[in-house]
């Protein structure tokens, strides 16, 4: 099965095989956010481990 295009510029893999997103709210719109909403919706998070399956299917690893 082929990458999905979009999953593949969406999420990434950590070394010990995790998946790495970025948040959403990030991109217009700032100047109503506050500095640290916005320093935090900078950093990293990972994929729910309920969403991890479907996510692994898209982007060819199952």
């Amino acid at each position: 099965m082929k990458t999905n295009p979009g999953a593949k510029k969406r999420f990434s893999l950590t070394g010990s095989g995790k998946i790495k997103r970025k948040h959403a709210y990030k991109s217009h719109i700032l100047t109503k956010k506050s500095k640290k909403r916005k320093r935090n919706l900078g950093h990293f998070g990972q994929v729910d481990k309920s969403d991890k399956d479907s996510i692994k299917l898209l982007l060819a690893m199952k």
